[in-house]
């Protein structure tokens, strides 16, 4: 199954603020910003959240052109700013929650008859995002991004563990989003009702600072 970070934490998560990238202007604006391109800084220890963008699904695929695998309709992440510098540059956040609401999570693969949770582990990540809207997500020194999935199946309860050393995604300040594309995540433990590599997407929209959505400069 695909693993959330984080996963999808799961990102889970997760993690990670902000959208697609303005031209610079002549006058100095920090790298996020709310309300508008080149608006209101965020500030340092502001929390920024998104859920899945309306109409959209969170997957964890066996592979990247596959459609088998774990599906949720329902995940969020939150991430607090650590560094916000004047744009062009890279700001930073600690991401600190990504979750998955296992109520809305469903899986096709033979055998499984539901999803009893997802979990983002090993939290809180590092995420940086670029000026170019690139973002970046990465462990704790000597950790690992890892995500815990458990299925229900006809033989009992089966638990999937996936980690990555990293993931990368987008930011779009069309609508202030972020999204991950068949992110790949190998299983470290697990029955053979496990895939042996999980790819996971997902875009969170609006990525906000207390109600406003964030821009990336």
């Amino acid at each position: 199954m695909r693993t959330f970070l984080a996963l999808a934490g799961t990102v889970t998560a997760l993690t990670v603020a902000a959208a697609v990238p303005a031209s610079a202007s002549a006058d100095a604006s920090a790298v996020l910003t709310t309300g508008a391109a080149g608006g209101t800084a965020v500030a340092v220890g502001d929390t920024l959240t998104a859920p899945l963008a309306t109409g959209t699904s969170a997957t964890l695929y066996s592979s990247a052109t596959g459609t088998s695998g774990v599906t949720c309709k329902a995940s969020q992440f939150t991430a607090r700013a650590t560094a916000n510098p004047a744009a062009p540059g890279t700001a930073t956040e600690s991401v600190t929650g990504h979750t998955f609401d296992s109520s809305t999570c469903t899986s096709n693969v033979t055998g499984v008859t539901g999803v009893s949770g997802i979990t983002v582990d090993n939290l809180p990540y590092t995420a940086s995002v670029s000026s170019d809207g690139t973002l970046s997500v990465a462990p704790a020194s000597g950790s690992t991004i890892q995500t815990t999935v458990k299925l229900r199946t006809l033989l009992g309860s089966v638990t999937c563990v996936y980690q990555a050393p990293k993931l990368t995604g987008k930011a779009s300040n069309t609508d202030s989003s972020i999204t991950f594309t068949n992110q790949q995540f190998t299983k470290v433990s697990g029955s053979s009702l496990c895939f042996a590599s999980g790819y996971f997407t997902a875009k969170y929209a609006p990525v906000t600072d207390a109600g406003a959505r964030v821009f990336v400069n």
